[in-house]
């Protein structure tokens, strides 16, 4: 007759098991106030990035509206009756202010998002941290 595997000894981990102090589980209200603060936080960093998204759309059609006007007024300067080396310098300076209104414009829009992200994301790390200091004070009380 084959004979059987002893079974181990589960003795000294019932033993080590029994004088473990497990957390302090949360009380449901505790839970519930917790998940609140956290999905009121959500809420507000989601409400900051949609009003910076708004404030980015509505500068950037600011911004296509005045391109529109400067270009119709150089179309305009460039109708003008001119002698080739004038109007060949008046193209390389409206080109000149064209790139710098560009460069001005895409830093201003990269600053507005840059500003939205930094504030919504503030405000989910603050949360975090005090969740994390909740865990903390849960696990001290045991």
């Amino acid at each position: 007759m084959p004979e059987f595997p002893k079974m181990p000894d589960f003795s000294e981990f019932t033993r080590l098991f029994a004088t473990m102090k497990m957390p302090a589980a949360p009380t449901m209200d505790a839970f519930v106030a917790a998940s609140r603060r956290n999905m009121e936080t959500i809420a507000a960093a989601n409400k900051i990035a949609m009003e910076g998204a708004q404030a980015v759309a509505r500068r950037h059609m600011e911004i296509m509206q005045q391109g529109m006007a400067e270009m119709t007024a150089a179309m305009q300067s460039m109708a003008m009756p001119e002698e080739p080396q004038a109007k060949a310098a008046k193209q390389a300076e409206l080109l000149k202010q064209a790139y710098e209104h560009a460069v001005a414009n895409i830093k201003e829009l990269g600053d507005l998002i840059q500003q939205s992200n930094a504030e919504a994301t503030s405000l989910l790390n603050t949360r975090f941290a005090e969740a994390m200091e909740e865990v903390k004070s849960l696990a001290g009380k045991n």
